[in-house]
């Protein structure tokens, strides 16, 4: 909101400031970081009151969990969409339809990860709410986030699949690119969340895949970088900069906490809306290709789950000593911080990939 100071400013240099989308990220993104840090330890007494086992630990997952994660309480999420949502309203311009569908997006999903959360600690069961009843109500969400992107797209580039390298060529989806969209949502959403299984591993692959989605978002909505760079124009989208400073922000203070060893998870509540949130920035950016680069981390941890399933089915034998992948380096001896470490890394190598692409003809 305070954008809007500018409209009842006298024009002054100062006030003029709150024009340009790379000080209103600043400003979202300190705003993001000071919330988690002054909410962070309140908002962990008070799931510690609240859960008194903390988060239910699987018995099939690595032995070393039960004893030193048994305990620690989970919905730390609460504290990024918080510090995120505040930012955003407070510093986005609220008249851009992009960051309203990233918006409904990140909440929809956020709001499930806490359903699922709540079932957990309330029955100290890890099953939470169905499968079938998570994926019904995220397909729903991204279904009308896909079909507002439509209204928001230019016409040239309504129900259009741009792909990386070949910039001059789009690929016309027509019906089929809302449920594109709703797979590339859901699909971010899943994997995210299947990645959140150690200390630190998911926060930071999420706060670098969207800092190199806000950096894609500014550049596409900059008819001046568009031209340079081939790539397609999306007006409106680098306001969608200030809602990835939050999300850094936000990591930021959450990941004070969540360092090894965690005084807090984010559990479904933020892994699901992160998740579904970098989907969405995809989708509105036409990069959703890319983003499976950019995301190859998360990629990785579900084609493990995909591929240990559906080898044990036909099998009876496993691929990896456990699923997801992070899981398996553990069985082979890997010592947490030591694997987060590295996928922190092998995160930061894709995204500076994907990033390449935006050069690449």
């Amino acid at each position: 909101m305070l954008y809007w100071l500018t409209l009842f400013s006298d024009g002054g240099d100062f006030f003029n400031l709150f024009r340009y989308i790379t000080f209103r990220a600043g400003g979202a993104f300190f705003t993001a970081l000071i919330f988690g840090f002054i909410f962070g330890r309140p908002l962990i007494n008070l799931l510690k009151r609240k859960q008194r086992n903390g988060q239910p630990i699987r018995d099939d997952g690595p032995e070393s969990h039960l004893l030193t994660k048994q305990g620690t309480p989970t919905m730390g999420g609460v504290l990024i969409l918080g510090a995120l949502i505040l930012s955003t309203l407070l510093w986005a311009r609220l008249d851009n339809g992009f960051v309203w569908v990233v918006l409904l997006v990140t909440m929809g999903f956020g709001l499930i990860g806490f359903v699922d959360d709540y079932a957990k600690v309330t029955q100290n069961s890890h099953g939470g709410i169905s499968a079938r009843s998570r994926l019904i109500v995220g397909f729903a969400i991204a279904a009308v986030a896909g079909y507002v992107t439509t209204l928001l797209h230019p016409d040239a580039l309504t129900n259009q699949l741009a792909l990386p390298v070949f910039k001059d060529t789009l690929v016309n989806l027509g019906f089929m690119f809302i449920p594109f969209a709703m797979f590339v949502i859901v699909g971010a959403a899943n994997s995210v969340n299947l990645t959140d299984g150690l200390d630190g591993l998911a926060i930071m692959p999420v706060m670098i895949a969207a800092g190199a989605l806000g950096v894609i978002a500014y550049a596409v909505g900059r008819v001046d970088f568009t031209d340079y760079l081939g790539l397609h124009y999306v007006p409106g989208t680098g306001e969608l900069l200030i809602f990835v400073a939050g999300i850094i922000g936000g990591g930021l203070g959450f990941l004070w906490y969540n360092a090894p060893p965690a005084a807090v998870f984010m559990g479904d509540t933020g892994s699901l809306a992160l998740g579904g949130a970098l989907g969405a920035i995809a989708v509105l950016t036409k990069h959703e290709l890319v983003m499976g680069i950019i995301g190859g981390l998360f990629v990785v941890e579900t084609l493990s789950v995909i591929i240990q399933v559906l080898y044990f089915k036909k099998t009876g034998k496993r691929v990896f000593l456990m699923a997801p992948i992070h899981h398996h380096f553990e069985k082979k001896g890997w010592a947490e911080p030591q694997i987060v470490i590295r996928f922190w890394i092998i995160s930061l190598i894709l995204a500076m990939i994907g990033l390449a692409t935006l050069k690449i003809r």
